[in-house]
């Protein structure tokens, strides 16, 4: 909204008082508090003597700092008019542009001069813009104007829209198959079965209870750090096998100190966790989980699982997940479902609802099922620690870690499970913003990552298939 211009014709007043409430250059308040008038100051002096020269010195230095203020301010509000006006000028152009040119076409289709598709050759336009065949400026304005549409702009524009419709076909017949494998996966009953053990979480024998590290990232996570290490705390795993990483990448003191008396709280409860705070942040969530696999400690554990600060596994999540690496040397990552716990709210997370069950249900588990490869999902999954030093670790190289260390992980042959009967917990963006932000994320670094990963698909040994799913899905999430 544009700022009013009202305050132009306010009158100025001479030594008023004005209180200034600045947070920063784009959002203040100002209060002018009214003053007694001069003449009020004239009987208040006649009646209590003459005013003291000290004190009127002061007085008219402050209000000449509040006269600074008040024209500073007040400039400030004047350039936000003038930007204002200035983009409503270039609207206007714009439109006037548009007009113009819409006049020109309109002007030429009642002079006769519309092409169908037998005139559109370039002979004739060339002939049609020769100036001994066109009679008038305008004429010859217009003849050129359209040779260099059909000469210079026209093919660009074909090859564009002939690649949209390419890539819109195999899209549309990537999701036809993935409904299809989807259907067959529901009429067959199909879903990955883990070895079954004995359960023995009190002394660990008889069952596959191997040494689990979880690692919960957080970066400025005030509002549901507590949920998230209270549930994987809670998680249903002899404690002896059991190591929980806190990775807070808060820049804000208040917020790491609050992490850390959970964690301490934790700690004096029984539960095997430890608190980390990197001085060097670097690289975001992928340096913060690069850092963390770097610790001593981490060579005695043989899988680690991962949850981002707003997800709450259930307590049997390990128990369902880590199973299916028993005498499975070549799996490489068990990727469970997400769950949403405000889906209902209102509209927009309804919406995202439908998006991603679809992502799950449909792209991943068909991937899965099929072909032992999709996106890893950042979060809700268990990896093997072979795995992921197989592959060269996490890279700080994107924006989307997750995408680039399951790609890689592939070409060196380690299969993915993806269990869409496990679910974790976790919330949607409830509001427009919040999504915007979420989705810039998730869409920022894929093109990207295909041009670094391109190379090295090229120069693996994967099957077609393979081949073509990995192109797939990383020219589908710019696409989507």
């Amino acid at each position: 909204m544009a700022p009013s211009f009202d305050w132009w014709a306010k009158e100025v007043h001479r030594g008023t008082p004005v209180v200034v409430k600045m947070e920063n250059p784009n959002n203040w308040a100002m209060v002018e508090l009214e003053d007694p008038s001069e003449d009020e100051f004239l009987l208040q002096s006649a009646d209590d003597g003459p005013m003291p020269a000290l004190s009127r010195d002061r007085a008219r230095n402050k209000n000449a700092k509040q006269l600074t203020w008040v024209l500073l301010l007040k400039a400030h509000r004047a350039a936000g008019c003038l930007t204002s006006i200035a983009a409503v000028l270039l609207r206007v152009a714009a439109a006037i542009s548009r007009r113009v040119a819409s006049g020109f076409e309109i002007a030429a289709y009642y002079k006769g001069w519309h092409f169908g598709a037998p005139n559109l050759q370039l002979q004739y336009l060339y002939a049609l813009a020769n100036p001994l065949a066109v009679k008038g400026v305008f004429g010859s304005i217009y003849s050129r104007w359209v040779l260099i549409r059909a000469e210079y702009l026209a093919p660009p524009l074909q090859f564009l829209t002939n690649a949209c419709i390419l890539l819109f076909l195999v899209q549309s017949l990537d999701r036809l198959v993935l409904c299809l494998g989807c259907l067959w996966i529901r009429l067959k009953k199909i879903k990955p079965v883990p070895k079954q053990g004995a359960i023995d979480l009190e002394s660990g024998e008889g069952g596959f209870f191997p040494m689990v590290l979880v690692q919960i990232p957080m970066c400025n996570e005030k509002e549901v750090y507590q949920q998230s290490i209270a549930a994987v705390c809670n998680l249903d795993w002899p404690k002896s096998k059991l190591l929980i990483q806190v990775l807070d990448d808060s820049d804000d003191p208040t917020t790491q100190l609050l992490i850390k008396e959970e964690v301490h709280k934790w700690q004096e409860e029984g539960a095997n966790i430890v608190y980390r705070h990197r001085v060097i942040r670097e690289g975001y969530k992928a340096g913060n989980l690069k850092s963390a696999m770097n610790c001593s400690y981490v060579k005695d554990y043989e899988f680690v699982a991962i949850f981002d600060a707003d997800f709450q596994p259930n307590p049997d999540f390990l128990k369902r997940t880590v199973p299916h690496f028993k005498d499975n040397e070549e799996l490489g990552l068990v990727q469970a479902r997400w769950s949403f716990v405000n889906k209902d709210e209102n509209l927009l997370t309804r919406l995202q609802n439908i998006n991603l069950a679809f992502h799950f249900e449909v792209e991943q588990q068909v991937n899965g099922v099929f072909l032992n490869f999709f996106g890893f999902n950042g979060t809700a999954g268990v990896w093997r620690i072979k795995a992921l030093e197989d592959s060269g670790g996490w890279l700080e190289r994107t924006t989307v870690e997750d995408m680039d260390i399951a790609v890689r992980a592939h070409l060196h042959g380690w299969k993915f499970i993806f269990l869409n009967d496990v679910e974790c917990q976790c919330e949607l963006p409830e509001s427009y913003e919040a999504y915007r932000k979420q989705q810039h994320r998730w869409h920022s670094g894929p093109m990207q990552l295909f041009r670094l990963c391109l190379p090295d698909v090229i120069k693996s040994k994967i099957s077609g298939i393979s081949f073509l799913l990995v192109g797939l899905d990383l020219i589908g999430e710019q696409i989507e």
